[in-house]
């Protein structure tokens, strides 16, 4: 299992867009139903944005970036940001009831 933590700072005028753009992604996500992956995105009130995935894949790969949503929300993401995406791998150290246990 591998755990991806992506975290920036969408600019103040373009935050509402990407938050659409990333709704876009979840309901992709649950019409193609992928059992492999596991997904969150938080907003917090400066506009940063948090994205955590949870694959299952042996490789660590993701159906994620294969979605056309996914597509449309990596176009322009540098030019919505105010802070760029750093992308970095995580473990978990404590979970109550909020992630998988397996």
């Amino acid at each position: 299992m591998r755990r991806t933590l992506i975290r920036y700072k969408a600019k103040p005028e373009l935050a509402d867009r990407n938050a659409e753009l990333v709704s876009a992604v979840f309901a992709e996500l649950k019409a193609a139903r992928p059992d492999d992956v596991r997904y969150l995105t938080l907003r917090l009130e400066d506009d940063t944005f948090i994205h955590l995935v949870e694959t299952a894949a042996e490789d660590g790969s993701s159906p994620i970036p294969k979605l056309k949503a996914f597509q449309a929300f990596q176009d322009g993401i540098r030019d919505r940001c105010a802070e760029p995406p750093l992308v970095r791998d995580v473990s978990i150290v404590g979970n109550y009831r909020m992630l998988d246990e397996s």
